[in-house]
């Protein structure tokens, strides 16, 4: 489901793929039964080939893994987390394309 730029995650990756990563990562935490989560993947890939090369993006599938959405608080998706350096750096709700571009641009910064 995934493009070459947005790669998947889940709890065996995670820490590798997003805590150790050496650029701004954005994670796009969703599920296959999630009506606004596929209306937002359209967004999530254009974000990575906008910011190729200055943001990592990845795709975590609650329904795969449930104990790092559990760790992040995730409730509601779909939710966009911004981590920077292994931490947590902005959280994104909803599917405003305006709202997620404004923080990845805060995050790159």
């Amino acid at each position: 489901m995934a493009s070459q730029l947005v790669t998947e995650v889940g709890d065996a990756t995670f820490q590798k793929e997003v805590l150790q990563a050496d650029k701004p990562v954005l994670v796009d935490f969703w599920a296959t039964w999630c009506g606004p989560c596929k209306a937002l993947s359209p967004v999530v890939e254009q974000l990575a080939q906008t910011y190729a090369g200055k943001l990592k993006v990845v795709k975590f599938n609650i329904e795969n893994d449930t104990a790092t959405p559990q760790k992040y608080g995730i409730t509601a998706i779909p939710t966009l987390l911004i981590f920077r350096n292994g931490a947590v750096d902005k959280v994104v709700v909803g599917n405003s394309k305006a709202k997620l571009e404004e923080a990845v641009k805060q995050a790159i910064a």
